[in-house]
């Protein structure tokens, strides 16, 4: 059969159409090796750290960062199922655990906050001060509202210790309400409440719908809040990008990530504060 020019047009067509395909797979291929899944807190995320934090890191590496923002425990849960190549987490006993579980390979300390108590202004409790564990035991002792996380977080675990500090080892008082939601939603329900609730400092100063809650207790070295990074361990799940993903902790605890870091304020607020180990 005789060739025409536009016959050749149509099987030059035909050839490039059919490696479109083959391109996409290749760009979406390439793009999922430079995507890393970072479990992390609900508190780094609403904060809106990682709105600085990630793009940094994008531009010194080139690795584009799916967050999961989780509460702590949730989040290590992901590590320990191999859903995530990399924890950014704040319980410290629970991120010891995974280590010695053999989930997570190491934990860098990497930066800082403080818990705070918030509540209503007039606060009816009488809280208002530096010691949080007298606060509680009024809370308690009024049975004011408190809304509570309850979804086993970082800021959860932290709160049930103070509660125990307090002499109250399972909150039950009918005051004390559970929403087993993530910080954005607790400082809303208690903003609407009018009750009492537990917050890193971070989503605090992030946070807009403040109604007439403040902060009533601050400045207990107990409300200390670190942060650790760690990378999920491949000899337990073989997918993990444990190299790019070594990657990220070896920058934010660089100096150019802890000073991403440190640049991170909100209304001239730093909201916290990098403690890497000098390496």
């Amino acid at each position: 059969m005789k060739t025409t020019p536009a016959l050749s047009r149509m099987f030059k067509c035909f050839r490039l159409a059919a490696l479109v395909p083959i391109a996409l797979a290749a760009t979406v291929s390439i793009a999922q090796q430079n995507t890393l899944v970072m479990a992390s807190t609900t508190s780094t995320e609403q904060s809106g750290l990682f709105s600085t934090l990630l793009p940094a890191f994008k531009q010194a590496s080139g690795i584009d960062i799916k967050v999961v923002a989780l509460g702590t425990g949730q989040a290590i849960d992901m590590g320990r199922r191999g859903d995530a190549d990399v924890l950014f987490v704040h319980d410290q006993v629970a991120e010891e655990k995974v280590i010695a579980e053999g989930f997570a390979i190491k934990r860098y300390p990497v930066m800082y906050n403080d818990f705070v108590l918030i509540g209503p202004a007039a606060d009816p409790a009488k809280t208002k001060g530096k010691d949080i564990v007298e606060a509680l035991k009024k809370i308690s002792a009024t049975n004011a509202t408190f809304v509570s996380r309850g979804d086993k977080s970082g800021t959860h675990a932290a709160e049930l210790r103070y509660w125990k500090s307090a002499g109250v080892d399972n909150p039950q008082f009918a005051g004390y309400k559970a929403c087993g939601c993530g910080m954005g939603p607790a400082l809303n329900i208690a903003a609407s409440a009018g009750a009492y609730v537990m917050a890193d400092r971070g989503t605090w100063l992030a946070f807009k719908n403040r109604a007439d809650l403040v902060v009533l207790v601050e400045g207990d070295t107990r409300l200390f809040n670190q942060y650790g990074v760690m990378v999920v361990n491949p000899a337990k799940h073989p997918k993990v990008k444990a190299a790019e993903a070594q990657k990220f902790v070896d920058w934010v605890i660089s100096p150019a990530g802890q000073a991403a870091i440190a640049s991170y304020k909100i209304g001239g607020e730093q909201l916290f504060f990098p403690n890497a180990p000098r390496q």
